[in-house]
């Protein structure tokens, strides 16, 4: 997979520049998805959480690259669990996210937390499933991190994966990538005031090894019955594996 960061500034890596992008980019974050999106990235989610109905009841849930806990919020809505903890990058999200939960009454469920989604601090084989939303292209390392979140999954235990895919389909891929490519980092930059944040999500998608690539670096690092369910033809993607 090819490397896209941010910045393009080689003496920082990707992981201190893709912090760096969403606090500053923090207090635009969710107008920005829900607009640009047209609020289809709501469904997206409610879709994803329904792979977890068959789990349930669940002890711990944890949502790798939270940021600012939409997904955490919508699963405590609709799972059957006992606690989430929200794990990110970036403190100016989850100082939003937190906010959010205490409108929601939610912190008795949900927590979030400063972490590296390649060197969580939980224990070998102890969570119920892994949650991650539009942030595992943000990875510095895709191997390792999913190989992390192998290791804190308990046997049978599932990973639920989130993230933009390119369609393939003519004429939506010409104008999802005319979007992508020119109206969406326009619209981010006038918004957010990063002229940056918002080409690097084009850039990045198209880096990621998305469809058939991703379940089979899912089997590479371990995980098994791995599925991949296109949404909205083809440009978000469900991706699922047990350990």
């Amino acid at each position: 997979m090819k490397e896209v960061t941010p910045y393009n500034e080689k003496e920082e890596s990707k992981k201190g520049q893709v912090s760096r992008m969403f606090n500053k980019i923090a207090p635009y974050y969710d107008f920005l998805n829900h607009f640009l999106s047209l609020g289809i990235d709501r469904s997206w989610r409610r879709k994803a959480i329904k792979e977890l109905k068959s789990h349930e009841p669940l002890e711990l849930i944890v949502d790798i690259a939270t940021g600012t806990a939409d997904l955490a919020l919508e699963t405590a809505k609709r799972i059957d669990v006992k606690q989430i903890i929200g794990v990110d990058i970036a403190q100016e999200m989850l100082d939003i996210g937190r906010k959010k939960i205490d409108k929601k009454a939610l912190g008795e469920t949900i927590s979030l937390e400063l972490g590296d989604s390649e060197d969580l601090r939980f224990e070998d084989s102890s969570v119920d499933a892994v949650t991650v939303a539009f942030g595992v292209r943000n990875f510095e390392n895709v191997s390792k991190g999913l190989s992390e979140i192998y290791r804190v999954l308990k046997p049978g235990a599932l990973l639920i994966v989130i993230e933009f895919s390119k369609p393939r389909i003519f004429p939506l891929k010409q104008l999802y990538h005319f979007y992508f490519k020119n109206v969406l980092p326009f619209i981010g930059r006038i918004t957010s005031k990063d002229p940056k944040a918002y080409r690097y999500l084009y850039e990045s998608v198209q880096a990621f090894p998305d469809g058939r690539q991703f379940t089979e670096l899912l089997e590479k690092e371990g995980f098994k019955n791995c599925t991949w369910k296109p949404l909205t033809l083809g440009i978000c993607s469900i991706y699922t594996g047990t350990k």
